[in-house]
């Protein structure tokens, strides 16, 4: 399984090559990565590094960590976006991302929140309380067996809808929505977007410029291959003289000027960084994020994004003599959830974990979602174990 666009952005390393950069296990394989990514070797060293030198503070030089640090990795999340580094905050969840959203968008007595069926909980929690508060409406959109999520949201989308809240891939099903045609139609009602893209960003080119969303989201673990409570907010520029859920010093305007923080400052620093968390510094934390989105940046996303179809198209084809295939209508390419069937074990994800295969199960679904480390023995090994599985 080789892509030929990655090979030209990798300068033509193999599986092997890739799978050596991750303490991956000969005979694991791991095909979990919408549960948590794995973090590259050279991540994790970055990590424990900073962890070493936080037993010595005075080694630590004030304007790289609180400051410089943050803001390369704050460019490097930028990119991903598609945006500029004065339109992201630096976060430690979605659910903190979400919040922002919601508290800086407006919702009248009656008007609607559209969210998706099954959609995870981060993205439905916030709107729950916010409808409440205001007198709105939370919908949840649903499909039919044969309907893309597109199709259902593109339906549901009225004169009433004030805010859509959805994700770019469905974390239960895989399904991929069609950003473009949503906002689009939605911005011709007057709404609001909002994006959960934890289960996308990083998989495939973003593009910002045509979607349009107001608030888009992602949490740092999982495609992002970085640390926990690491996550990235991008705020929209009309938003950005908005309310922030904290009043940190570091967000003020002449922050870096220690000896004059009593100078309380009214102004914010630039753009998006009044929403940054407190502590957004995180020395343990900033240095491995940082190197886990350089890489992933140096890949490049189109041709990311085309390895990734290679390898669940492979895996894909390894089981369907076993009756086991995807039916989620317009699924995204990094992403496969295998309809089982009946005869299923109702803890096939356990059974597979001990024949040295990392899947998650949802309901009758088994989600597959491999990257790059993923191989043609990780294939072999996957088709083996759900025939012994299911057979």
């Amino acid at each position: 399984m080789t892509c030929p666009a990655l090979q030209s952005k990798c300068a033509r390393m193999t599986e092997n090559d890739i799978r050596s950069l991750f303490d991956l296990p000969r005979d694991l394989t791991y095909l979990n990565c919408a549960y948590m990514g794995p973090m590259s070797k050279a991540a994790a060293s970055a990590g424990q590094v900073a962890y070493d030198r936080r037993q010595r503070p005075w080694e630590m030089v004030v304007q790289d960590q609180f400051f410089d640090q943050p803001e390369n990795l704050r460019r490097e999340a930028a990119q991903l976006f598609g945006a500029s580094a004065d339109d992201i905050a630096l976060i430690p969840a979605a659910s903190y991302g979400l919040a922002i959203a919601a508290r800086n968008l407006p919702l009248a007595p009656g008007q609607d929140i559209l969210t998706l069926a099954e959609q995870f909980p981060s993205n439905v929690y916030v709107w729950r309380e916010k409808a409440a508060e205001t007198g709105g409406s939370l919908k949840t959109v649903s499909r039919s067996a044969n309907q893309s999520w597109t199709d259902a949201m593109l339906e549901a989308i009225g004169p009433q809808t004030a805010i859509v809240a959805v994700p770019e891939t469905h974390w239960a099903d895989g399904g991929r929505l069609d950003l473009i045609a949503i906002g689009k139609k939605l911005r011709a009602q007057g709404g609001r977007l909002v994006l959960d893209l934890t289960q996308s960003l990083g998989t495939s080119t973003f593009n910002l410029s045509e979607i349009r969303p107001d608030f888009a989201i992602s949490a740092g673990y999982k495609w992002l291959l970085g640390p926990y409570a690491m996550s990235y907010c991008y705020i929209a520029p009309e938003h950005q003289s908005g309310r922030p859920l904290e009043e940190s010093w570091i967000v003020r305007e002449g922050a870096e000027d220690f000896a004059r923080l009593v100078d309380y400052a009214d102004r914010y620093a630039a753009g998006a960084r009044r929403f940054d968390m407190g502590e957004r510094s995180n020395f343990q934390l900033v240095p491995a994020a940082l190197e886990s989105l350089k890489w992933l940046n140096g890949l490049g996303m189109t041709a990311l994004n085309c390895a990734l179809l290679e390898r669940t198209n492979a895996l894909e084809e390894s089981v369907r003599s076993l009756g086991v295939h995807c039916d989620t209508p317009d699924r995204a390419s990094h992403y496969l959830c295998l309809a089982l069937p009946d005869s299923a074990p109702a803890d096939l994800a356990v059974e597979l974990a001990g024949r040295g295969v990392s899947v998650s199960q949802r309901g009758d679904r088994l989600r597959v979602t491999p990257h790059l480390y993923t191989d043609d023995v990780d294939v072999a090994r996957f088709a083996d174990a759900m025939k012994a599985s299911l057979t």
